[in-house]
């Protein structure tokens, strides 16, 4: 059985930069940051099977334009523990600490083109994104990024918005299709824009994008490079048009994006 709690002492700090180290083989966050972090504001989650720590969700606090928020900056899981709802069960002990602690807004950031993250993040989870950030944290050389440009959604997760706790009710039926996934050759997903409208005006749109990223990164670099700056343009004209990404429905061989207007939102306190 997993079990969620918040982490407050250094032992376990030092287990979860054990984890950390393990899930990105990158340099690990400094415990006495950590620690200093949740003693100020931020919270630690860790999951639990046993004794054994085998995910973490770390955020600390965030302030912009007068309005304190939790910027939730890394959720990580052991591999052998992926696919089993453990993100979603850490990310809503996350919003209960959160909300206790007196936060009403969450943030963090993901990859567009990681369809299990976004499976989360916005359908399970209801949070939702209108921020694009082009080469967020720079070229990075962990295995999961290295040779694209670290692009990311901003996820607003309003945590006690009707959006988030009524998992408000969004017609994204018949949503307008902006691309196609064809397969070329080798087997491998190619971005084809349909033809473009003059003006982004419809109820709700469609973009599809690959399944499984990291495999079509593995497959071709030249073909991964080409997705992510296809799928940068188009995401950046669906929210500079008011448009905000709600869900992301999972396919055999791809992930839909579904773009609704933000304003349709029942975010409480906008």
């Amino acid at each position: 059985m997993i079990q969620c709690k918040e982490l407050k002492t250094m032992a376990e700090m030092e287990q979860m930069q054990e984890l950390e180290g393990r899930i990105w083989g990158m340099a690990t966050i400094p415990t006495h940051q950590t620690l200093t972090a949740v003693k100020n504001g931020g919270i630690m989650v860790g999951a639990y099977a046993d004794d054994q720590l085998v995910g973490f969700s770390y955020g600390f606090a965030g302030f912009d334009n007068g309005k304190s928020y939790l910027c939730s900056h890394m959720l990580g899981m052991d591999q052998a523990y992926r696919s089993q709802g453990i993100g979603k069960m850490l990310k809503q002990k996350q919003r209960e600490i959160a909300i206790r602690k007196g936060y009403d807004m969450m943030k963090w950031t993901y990859d567009p083109l990681e369809t299990r993250n976004a499976y989360l993040n916005l359908t399970k989870l209801n949070g939702m994104c209108n921020t694009y950030i082009e080469n967020c944290y720079g070229n990075m050389q962990d295995g999961f990024n290295k040779g694209l440009p670290s692009d990311r959604f901003e996820i607003h997760w309003h945590l006690k918005s009707p959006h988030v706790m009524e998992q408000q009710s969004v017609n994204t039926e018949n949503a307008t299709a902006l691309n196609t996934l064809p397969f070329n050759q080798e087997g491998l997903p190619v971005f084809t824009k349909e033809k473009e409208p003059l003006e982004l005006t419809e109820y709700s749109y469609s973009v599809r994008v690959p399944k499984d990223f990291q495999g079509l990164k593995a497959a071709s670099q030249e073909l991964a490079m080409d997705w992510r700056l296809k799928t940068r343009e188009l995401f950046q004209n669906l929210f500079e048009a008011g448009y905000a990404a709600i869900r992301l429905a999972p396919y055999e061989n791809y992930g839909e994006y579904i773009f609704v207007k933000k304003d349709i939102l029942d975010l409480g306190g906008k």
